[in-house]
């Protein structure tokens, strides 16, 4: 069969990369085209666009660059009305991939739509849009099972594909004899794009002096060069580590986590960690004015309660984070966080979402 993809961040990508080998088990006969990255293309089959131009951050970036947009939107329109796939998939990235939904909708071309968009977190009438445009959907969050059923839609929850990434993983035993790390470690995921990185890292490293016997060790984000983080370090006990996310969490003893996925993949790693977060004023704006969600972490959506502290905006400073971080190294801060890892755990299920998303849609598609 043919598959046409559309996954526009380095998520997508990954989870992109994974379904394609695991529908390429269920469908030996399996042809792709997509919009991807990297991670996709070594699957095989064909490229047309790569994310790196697609992924615009918050919503005065994505204003300055609409005209770049509704260009890749309507290069991609062409692109699936041609290639005529059995299924287009789309991958999260919902403010483009909607759009691409309701075209092939339009078109007779059926829509299996992987990684739900967050609908629950504002204007949820879109739900009744996606039930017009989505034949079938594919959650990786348990609480958004009974969010659907609530707006008359039938889902499917094939677990979260972070639990592929983490099974998969093997740890490196000479990690911390590498980086010469002979005290305890707190990890500092400051994110990937470079707003996040410049807006969340001063106020992550603002606090090391005040931990002098701990190691402080920041997960680099591959796209930027040493000297790039260099600039923003200035005690001697913080160490850069580039690509070796799972590696830092498997030692740490805690974490300071942007607001993300981050702070998903941490919590599995049964990391205590502080969550913070920085946007524009005017983005920041907007989103209070339209989101309608108790949290913004993932941990605590998916406990419904407060687990991990989100610091936000003003409330992200060096006192804030220096309390909140002495309240997770030790005592019952870190007792009571690390229980409620146990729960999240048993809520997340098991690894395999993407071959159980590549066995239903074998099976939509037969039936």
């Amino acid at each position: 069969m043919k598959y046409y993809l559309v996954a526009g961040e380095a998520s997508g990508d990954l989870h992109g990369a994974n379904l394609m080998k695991a529908l390429k088990v269920e469908d030996q006969n399996a042809e792709f085209r997509y919009y991807g990255g990297d991670k996709m293309q070594s699957q095989g089959g064909i490229l047309d666009k790569h994310y790196s131009e697609m992924a615009f951050m918050g919503f005065t970036e994505v204003l300055l660059n609409l005209r770049t947009i509704l260009k890749n939107m309507k290069a991609c329109k062409a692109a699936v009305l041609a290639y005529q796939p059995d299924v287009l998939i789309l991958i999260d990235f919902p403010g483009f991939n909607l759009k691409i939904a309701e075209f092939a909708k339009a078109n007779g071309i059926k829509v299996c739509y992987y990684i739900s968009p967050k609908v629950w977190a504002w204007n949820q009438k879109r739900v009744l849009k996606i039930k017009r445009i989505v034949d079938k959907m594919f959650c990786i969050l348990p609480f958004e099972v009974d969010f659907y059923k609530e707006w008359g839609m039938a889902v499917d929850y094939v677990g979260n594909p972070l639990l592929d990434e983490i099974a998969q993983f093997t740890s490196d035993l000479d990690f911390r004899t590498k980086y010469n790390l002979q005290k305890e470690v707190v990890a500092l995921l400051p994110g990937s794009r470079k707003q996040e990185i410049e807006r969340l890292l001063p106020d992550m490293l603002s606090v090391t002096t005040n931990f002098p016997d701990y190691h402080f060790v920041v997960a680099a984000a591959p796209s930027f060069d040493e000297s790039y983080y260099r600039q923003f370090i200035k005690t001697d006990n913080v160490t850069l580590v580039f690509a070796q996310t799972y590696n830092l969490l498997t030692i740490a003893k805690a974490a300071i986590v942007a607001s993300g996925t981050a702070t998903l993949e941490t919590a599995l790693f049964h990391v205590p960690q502080v969550v913070v977060y920085r946007g524009g004023a005017i983005s920041v704006a907007i989103a209070r004015a339209l989101v309608k969600i108790r949290f913004i972490s993932l941990v605590n959506l998916i406990m419904d309660r407060k687990v991990v502290t989100e610091l936000i905006q003003n409330d992200c400073n060096t006192g804030n984070i220096t309390q909140e971080l002495s309240h997770v190294l030790s005592g019952e801060g870190r007792t009571q966080m690390m229980n409620d890892y146990k729960e999240l755990s048993g809520k997340m299920g098991t690894a395999g979402a993407s071959e159980r998303t590549a066995k239903l849609i074998q099976s939509y598609l037969k039936n």
